[in-house]
């Protein structure tokens, strides 16, 4: 079996996107305090700028940028699922594999990862974080869904808040989940 290889850039700024194992749950919404938590306990020891975020109820898509000779965005994503993982008292197990290793098998085993390469490509993962709600149909506008980053952009000017809500369509253009 091919190992897998990661692309690592230190300082470099990486969209992700990772999942529930059980893509029915609404763990992570209704959990959002946690979860929230978790990130900011790794943030600590390992920090790393949060470009966007949006948190649905089964996965989630971020953009961070890491400091300038860091490029292990794997040990912060073991870091965030253990403490999320951790900090759980009456989680239902889900995969059996993780189960045996003393798990508690409440995420998928990978991430997905892409290597942000030029302005374009930032804003393009930018955009499809921030209208996943949207296109996940759990919301008309991205404004209107509370756990993302959308609002902080739009404080910052590099939104409106009107973005993605007159029938705009944005195409997932090949970012994030595969559709």
């Amino acid at each position: 079996m091919p190992e897998y290889r990661r692309n690592r850039v230190p300082g470099g700024t990486y969209f992700f996107t990772v999942n529930l194992a059980s893509r029915r749950s609404d763990l992570l919404v209704r959990e959002i305090e946690t979860l929230r938590s978790a990130i900011r306990a790794v943030r600590l020891t390992m920090p790393f700028h949060i470009d966007a975020w949006v948190i649905l109820p089964d996965h989630m898509h971020c953009l961070w940028t890491l400091q300038e000779e860091d490029s292990d965005y794997s040990g912060r994503w073991r870091a965030i699922k253990k403490r999320f993982s951790k900090a759980l008292l009456n989680v239902e197990l889900r995969r059996p594999d993780a189960v045996q290793r003393d798990g508690r098998g409440i995420w998928q085993k990978r991430f997905w990862e892409h290597t942000i390469r030029d302005d374009k490509d930032y804003n393009a993962h930018m955009d499809y974080a921030h209208f996943n709600p949207v296109k996940h149909g759990l919301v008309a506008h991205p404004v209107a869904w509370p756990y993302s980053t959308f609002h902080k952009c739009v404080a910052l000017g590099l939104y409106d808040s009107a973005w993605a809500s007159s029938g705009d369509v944005l195409s997932a253009s090949g970012t994030g989940e595969r559709l």
